[in-house]
């Protein structure tokens, strides 16, 4: 069987974004935010059909311009910002009733994903026995130099079981450390039914260069600058 009967693709676009409103509409280069991913995901011939769920038809009616998605219209009551991918993916899979074994997760606000990094993702993770697979890059300064605040102190994070000294020694002394970031999570979806989880106990990590993800006014004006000066 062809990759691309076994695996759709489903790209959130809810409308209630409040640090940026509009988010996933806000024009890029003459393009709103949500029509790269789904040119990345046209572009990469490997879905059997492209999903946009969200909770408002204006977002459906921008996204139909792009290409030919399927629009999963989503309760409001899922579409807060304390709502979960979760619940996101079990109402795509209780409307969705056409056969397929994975569901790729492309969020609209990474949109400098490479077609190469989707393909190469899912060719690793189709045949293999890992429960979920996440694409992370490395992150410039490993988290376990991170400090929290306690009562006006600063303290390593809990649980470490060091002191302030100690993280103060070269990244090199400590473990690499990597961050999500949006490009692609691919989930099965029989794992979702039988555990009632997105990713299972096994995930397997996929490394990227660095994403740029967009989830504040600074991020959003430092990818106009990158486009500016691409």
């Amino acid at each position: 069987m062809k990759i691309s009967n076994k695996i759709i693709a489903v790209i959130p676009a809810r409308s209630g974004s409040k640090s940026i409103i509009d988010k996933n509409i806000k024009r890029i280069n003459g393009k709103p935010l949500i029509a790269y991913s789904i040119e990345q995901c046209l572009n990469s011939k490997l879905f059997k059909k492209i999903y946009i769920s969200t909770d408002s038809k204006e977002y459906a009616r921008i996204s139909k311009k792009y290409g030919p998605v399927e629009i999963i219209l989503r309760p409001k009551n899922i579409c807060k910002d304390n709502s979960t991918d979760y619940q996101m993916i079990k109402h795509l899979i209780k409307n969705v009733k056409e056969d397929y074994e994975f569901i790729a997760h492309i969020r609209p606000t990474s949109p400098l994903r490479k077609v190469n990094d989707l393909k190469l993702a899912i060719k690793q993770f189709i045949n293999s026995n890992f429960s979920s697979l996440r694409s992370v890059h490395e992150m410039s300064e490993t988290s376990y130099k991170s400090v929290e605040i306690l009562k006006g102190q600063l303290k390593p994070l809990r649980n470490l079981n060091v002191d302030i000294d100690t993280i103060n020694h070269p990244r090199q002394s400590f473990p690499k450390t990597f961050s999500p970031n949006g490009v692609i999570d691919i989930y099965r979806k029989q794992v979702i039914l039988k555990e009632k989880k997105l990713f299972g106990k096994k995930v397997r990590a996929f490394i990227t260069s660095y994403s740029q993800e967009i989830d504040s006014l600074e991020d959003l004006k430092y990818l106009k600058y990158l486009w500016k000066k691409k």
